[in-house]
């Protein structure tokens, strides 16, 4: 993960991973991008980046658990 591009503090957002100066959530960011925000940017790439990097960690480390069901 790019290094002190994300940071969690119980201080700011609730402890929500953040982008450290403008304080957007990773959160926000991603769903920014989903719906179609896009801004040109270099500093700005880098913080969706970032992002993405963090929540394909958080993914990857997700848990499943299947759930049967009988139809």
């Amino acid at each position: 993960m790019r290094k002190n591009r994300i940071v969690l503090d119980p201080k700011i957002r609730s402890g929500k991973p953040i982008i450290p100066g403008i304080r957007i959530s990773v959160e926000f960011l991603l769903d920014l991008l989903a719906n179609g925000y896009m801004r040109k940017s270099s500093a700005f790439y880098e913080d969706i980046r970032a992002a993405l990097e963090y929540a394909a960690e958080i993914l990857k480390s997700e848990k499943v658990y299947p759930v049967i069901t009988k139809d």
